[in-house]
């Protein structure tokens, strides 16, 4: 996957990073509620009617916040979580993230509705350590089964698969961990889906990177789906989705 040579100065990266993402919170505040609006519901049809989605049998996947102004996910937990999805052999298995410190520790636990996520102290939506049932919550980390599909948020994304995120580790952290536990089990890596408003994508290079950075494989913007990496193009470029966002 090409990407930017990661900036031998880490002074340098810290202080590029942090006037990007200054910059891309801008331009979101900035965005139009009605061009947010369609721009949400346009990723949204893209990710339901794409055969990688269709297909994907366990994922993870992220649950907006309207206050972080990130791309709406609601319809895609919606359809994957709805009954008439299919019956409990076929329904898609989800996992959505739960933070539980500030040293970019996060979960991904197991939710099979709605009611289950809960407001945490700073008003996100997060799935509660226990079911109803009593017990802990499945996590992604010690389920039996590899998930095939992660959707994750960001601040800023290039065609080359670089990701900026809010800062706090929290996704890269993770998606090392998983990809590891994958190299470990000798299985698949899950294919790594960004989703982004049109304000986020930015020009490659833009993106400082480091090592500690983990790319995407694709990214979804409301021009359509580009494939990045080589297991991103084998799972897309056989439906034809081989569009550019423009």
């Amino acid at each position: 996957m090409a990407g930017a040579a990661p900036p031998s100065d880490p002074a340098a990266v810290v202080s590029q990073k942090r006037a990007l993402r200054t910059k891309i919170r801008s331009a979101l505040r900035t965005l139009p509620p009605y061009q947010r609006t369609q721009e949400d519901d346009a990723i949204q049809d893209i990710v339901l009617n794409s055969p990688w989605f269709k297909s994907s049998k366990r994922l993870c996947a992220y649950v907006s916040c309207d206050s972080l102004r990130e791309v709406g996910t609601s319809r895609i937990l919606s359809e994957i979580l709805s009954p008439a999805a299919g019956d409990s052999q076929g329904r898609k298995k989800l996992y959505v993230p739960r933070v539980e410190d500030k040293n970019s520790h996060m979960r991904m636990l197991h939710i099979s509705q709605l009611d289950d996520l809960v407001a945490n102290s700073m008003n996100i939506l997060e799935p509660s350590p226990v079911g109803d049932d009593g017990n802990p919550r499945e996590d992604v980390m010690l389920a039996s089964d590899p998930v095939d599909l992660f959707l994750v948020p960001g601040l800023a994304f290039d065609r080359s698969g670089n990701r900026l995120g809010r800062g706090g580790g929290y996704y890269d952290t993770l998606l090392r961990r998983y990809q590891a536990l994958c190299a470990k089990r000798q299985c698949n890596r899950p294919l790594l889906v960004a989703l982004a408003y049109s304000a986020q994508v930015v020009d490659e290079g833009i993106i400082p990177v480091t090592l500690h950075d983990v790319p995407v494989d694709a990214l979804v913007s409301p021009s359509g789906t580009v494939p990045i990496s080589a297991a991103a193009l084998q799972s897309l470029a056989p439906m034809g989705e081989r569009s550019s966002l423009g």
